[in-house]
């Protein structure tokens, strides 16, 4: 089973900067893909970014050029340098661990609010 702890949401005004990190631990299969979701008002669970273990990356279109997903596999932990935040950008913030084989694993959700 795996867990994954969330840090780093919070509360920031628009064009500001907030870094999200996230460290499964338990029985982690090292081929896998990590990545951070958002949950807005009236919108489902969308993709923000992901990045596989061999450091692929994938981004959704309105955070392309703003938001950076990295990850440090010695610390297994995923991290997400958000930048240029706008108010859109508020929301629930989820971490998500998918392993190549087996089921995946979400964490508990953080809060990121962008207003003035």
């Amino acid at each position: 089973q795996v867990h994954l702890v969330e840090s780093g949401g919070g509360l920031v005004q628009p064009g500001g900067s907030l870094r999200l990190s996230c460290a499964p631990s338990g029985s982690i299969f090292s081929i896998n893909t990590l990545g951070w979701y958002r949950q807005t008002p009236g919108k489902g669970r969308e993709l923000v970014a992901v990045i596989s273990s061999g450091g692929s990356t994938n981004y959704a279109d309105s955070v392309k050029g703003r938001f950076t997903i990295s990850r440090d596999n010695a610390k297994n932990t995923v991290y997400l340098q958000m930048n240029s935040l706008k108010p859109e950008d508020t929301g629930v913030y989820y971490c998500n661990y998918t392993p190549r084989w087996g089921p995946d694993a979400w964490g508990q959700g953080t809060q990121v609010t962008v207003s003035s």
